[in-house]
């Protein structure tokens, strides 16, 4: 799993404990999900 940022949109891997994009220096990270069709039951 990992994250995208916000301001340049590549992916960014985080190191140790710093929480910044290695290509632009922004703060702001997204969470990439994967896409995986789930069903729910509604009973």
């Amino acid at each position: 799993m990992g994250y995208a940022c916000s301001r340049c949109g590549r992916k960014v891997k985080l190191i140790d404990q710093f929480i910044r994009c290695t290509y632009c220096g922004s703060r702001v990270l997204i969470k990439e999900r994967p896409n995986i069709a789930r069903e729910i039951s509604t009973d």
